[in-house]
């Protein structure tokens, strides 16, 4: 059953984009900030204080390993 938000592709190349950024992040200001925003607000993302770029997190990690790389997510034990 499918019980995610719906991530437009503009989102989801905005989260591609973060993983292929890596530790550096993703600079704010850029045209995917309404994205990076979205993502924000959903967890996948946060804003890191000290220099205000964009990273991704576990969750970021989890969706785009299901939503983008097409992984199976893992059955609990």
């Amino acid at each position: 059953m499918w019980n995610e938000p719906y991530l437009e592709t503009c989102c989801r190349a905005s989260l591609h984009r973060l993983v292929l950024a890596g530790t550096l992040g993703r600079p704010d200001g850029l045209k995917d900030g309404p994205c990076l925003a979205r993502l924000t607000a959903m967890g996948l993302v946060r804003q890191r204080p000290a220099d205000g770029r964009y990273e991704i997190t576990d969750a970021g990690r989890a969706r785009h390993a299901t939503e983008i790389l097409k992984r199976r997510a893992s059955l609990p034990s």
